[in-house]
């Protein structure tokens, strides 16, 4: 067993790095196996020694974070953690940055290590997919960073779409016209923009063109120029559809896939045109495939343990 004491200048630091119930230490504590107590303005830490010294490394660098004046949370301890365990590629200032700010001024923030790498990947890439369950931010990251991208001027137009697949319903019951019908498959996508720019800026912006949200079908034979580009539930795309949407891009585009390998609708014996464009193109130069898992879920508590039971379950079946 190693026992370190960390000496920590301001008392108010170590209040403040403990957290209410001291919630955000116990997320490094219950990970880790390593006790932490504080006295005064000395933290000690005991435990398994390589567990110690993370534990150690993920603590300054929260205290260096607060005397910054950032307003930390468990899930930025989360972040600190795995940055420390996993070598990510990313910074401390990501960690705590906005990506966005929605249109009552809450800033958006990534929640886990792999939302942030998802972002970073969206930044880099002409195409980027992304993988991973339901509660993982997949499409409302995408959408944030879309609209972040035509307030800066980086395209002129935002394109959401969606295939419109059953999810063991069928739309002839629904009411209305083909537009109508596929309204409720779209529906996270308005949610998520009318989030982002207010319900009065999201209905000019349809009005003027520069929003568009249409089922997949609605693509095809156009070429998309200067436009951020969103695919929603692409697991529910066939190799022929996706070949289609990809082959849409222009000039100045940007294309987000999002989808679910778990949530499959397709009839039987259809392959997944998502699986099979990144088996594909997985190694092709400017395209990004990033894979979220249940950890990177940022919905419910539960939501990540139902993610996870239904993980352990089908690999024992």
């Amino acid at each position: 067993m190693k026992v370190v004491k960390l000496p920590i200048e301001d008392v108010e630091v170590v209040s403040t790095l403990f957290g209410i119930y001291d919630e955000n230490i116990e997320t490094i504590s219950k990970e880790l196996q390593v006790n932490i107590n504080a006295i005064g303005s000395e933290i000690t830490l005991s435990g398994d020694e390589e567990n110690v010294d993370i534990a150690a490394k993920t603590i300054m660098s929260a205290c260096s974070l607060i005397n910054r004046g950032e307003r930390l949370k468990p899930y930025h301890f989360r972040m600190l953690l795995d940055l420390e365990q996993e070598g990510a590629p990313i910074t401390e200032n990501e960690i705590v940055d906005a990506i966005a700010v929605t249109a009552l001024g809450k800033p958006i923030k990534c929640r886990t290590v792999g939302q942030r790498k998802y972002v970073n990947a969206i930044d880099k890439n002409a195409l980027c997919f992304c993988v991973g369950p339901a509660g993982t931010g997949k499409t409302y990251l995408a959408v944030a960073k879309a609209v972040v991208a035509y307030k800066n001027k980086e395209v002129d137009k935002i394109i959401l779409t969606r295939p419109a697949v059953e999810a063991g319903e069928r739309l002839g019951f629904l009411p209305g016209d083909l537009q109508q019908k596929v309204d409720p498959y779209l529906r996270p996508l308005y949610d998520a923009l009318h989030e982002m720019l207010g319900y009065e800026n999201y209905g000019k912006m349809v009005e003027r063109g520069i929003i568009e949200v249409a089922p997949l079908a609605y693509m095809r034979g156009r070429t998309l120029s200067n436009a951020f580009i969103i695919l929603d539930e692409a697991q529910n795309t066939t190799k022929e559809q996706m070949k289609m949407f990809l082959t849409r891009m222009g000039e100045g585009s940007k294309m987000v896939v999002t989808g679910d390998a778990t949530q499959i609708d397709l009839p039987s014996g259809v392959h997944s045109g998502l699986l099979n464009a990144i088996d594909i193109l997985n190694n092709v130069e400017g395209i990004a495939i990033c894979r979220l898992g249940s950890k990177d879920v940022v919905r419910h508590d539960l939501v990540q343990k139902i993610v996870n039971a239904y993980e352990n379950y089908n690999k024992k079946h």
